[in-house]
């Protein structure tokens, strides 16, 4: 299919009013990360509908103001992606908004059977077809976009209303669409764009084997590099190294000369402010030692701890009997607020109370209990009342 390409203005203007007049709309994003610290949207691919005929249009965001795409998503169209909690991030930052509803054919897919499937491999299972294959490391900022680059591109959304009508079909037989709707509601509500720059710490390695005060000077090295990394737009790696982190944080330097010493660290680091920076930062740090966090699980009352794995293990078990991906039906987190009694738990609520959260009720409250089938599964069974906790 020949997709038309948007590379100004007047063309997104008339593309815009053709599609505010969609109920639904297929939408896709190619962006880079590499060279920056927030992505860089380099194509926006859309798909629509005119009399059953799919229309696909190729967005140049180099070229327009794919911005102005952004009055679309204050309508309640639905808007189809594939995986779109990444688009959702970059649309974030690119538009500064969000659709209000979604339909995910991953999201979708994983209520049957399916456990995070690329568009590639499902398009090959439910519509039985096979998508361009292009390079991974294609180069989406660079102009002129090749013809087999734009077909690649366009493949992304070509086939998302067949494959959303071909998984609510599957869905309403098994009686699981508003699940799945439930479902790519709540991709919605997840926090977009970047960390919190004062836990930057947190993704970096060996950090438990480091003392308190030692990981409080780490601590606030990482939120300075990150938060210098974000005013410069570049990935934090390029304001310094994780070596450099580490090597300062081991060192906890009081001077240049002493900084200039720490492992990883370079003539550039300690010149000018920049070097002043890093030594006000270990300052801090060091007036702020830091304790790990708690591990999730590790909060809750002491008899309820072995809970989490027993519980995850049934969670499991039912997952793979009733052909939904486990991250659906209930994360670690999700146990953990079970167990805690949170009335905001996701497992006391809706179609995984009846599905499973009833269950792990009877579970943990000893009404119940698991064993093995001896075929490999896992089984739960009712515990004589004479057997139960008092």
């Amino acid at each position: 299919m020949t997709a038309l390409w948007i590379d100004d203005d007047a063309g997104l203007d008339r593309l815009i009013a053709e599609l505010d007049g969609q109920s639904i709309v297929a939408i896709d994003t190619e962006f880079h990360r590499e060279r920056t610290y927030f992505p860089r949207l380099a194509l926006v691919q859309v798909g629509w509908k005119v009399d059953d005929a799919l229309r696909i249009a190729l967005i140049d965001p180099l070229a327009c103001r794919a911005e102005r795409l952004a009055t679309l998503f204050t309508s309640d169209r639905e808007f189809l992606f594939h995986a779109c909690q990444q688009d959702l991030d970059v649309l974030t930052h690119s538009f500064g908004s969000i659709p209000r509803k979604v339909f995910d054919t991953q999201i979708a897919a994983g209520f049957l059977g399916y456990s995070t499937p690329s568009l590639a491999n499902l398009v090959n299972a439910e519509l039985r077809l096979t998508l361009p294959k292009g390079d991974r490391l294609t180069d989406w900022l660079r102009r002129p976009l090749t013809d087999a680059q734009r077909k690649y591109a366009a493949a992304d959304v070509e086939y998302l209303f067949d494959l959303r009508d071909a998984l609510m079909e599957k869905l309403q037989i098994k009686g699981r669409d508003n699940w799945a709707l439930d479902a790519c509601a709540e991709a919605l509500t997840k926090k977009m764009g970047p960390a919190d720059p004062a836990e930057a710490w947190l993704k970096l390695k060996d950090v438990r084997a480091l003392k308190a005060r030692s990981r409080g000077v780490l601590a606030a090295l990482a939120e300075w590099r990150e938060r210098r990394a974000m005013a410069s737009d570049i990935p934090p790696r390029q304001v310094l190294a994780d070596l450099a982190l580490h090597g300062i944080a081991q060192r906890e330097p009081t001077s240049l000369e002493e900084l200039a010493q720490a492992r990883g660290v370079d003539d550039r680091h300690v010149r000018g402010a920049f070097g002043q920076e890093i030594l006000e930062a270990v300052r801090r740090g060091r007036n702020h030692p830091v304790e790990m966090p708690v591990p999730e699980g590790e909060e809750l009352e002491r008899h309820l701890r072995p809970a989490v794995t027993l519980v995850s293990a049934w969670v499991s078990e039912v997952a793979r009997r009733e052909q939904i991906d486990p991250m659906f039906l209930a994360t670690r987190s999700d146990i953990v607020d079970f167990l805690r009694g949170s009335p905001d738990s996701r497992l006391g609520a809706s179609w995984r109370r009846s599905m499973v959260g009833d269950q792990l009720g009877r579970l943990v409250e000893g009404s119940s209990g698991l064993a093995f089938d001896g075929r490999g599964n896992l089984r739960l069974f009712d515990v004589p009342e004479g057997d139960r906790p008092a």
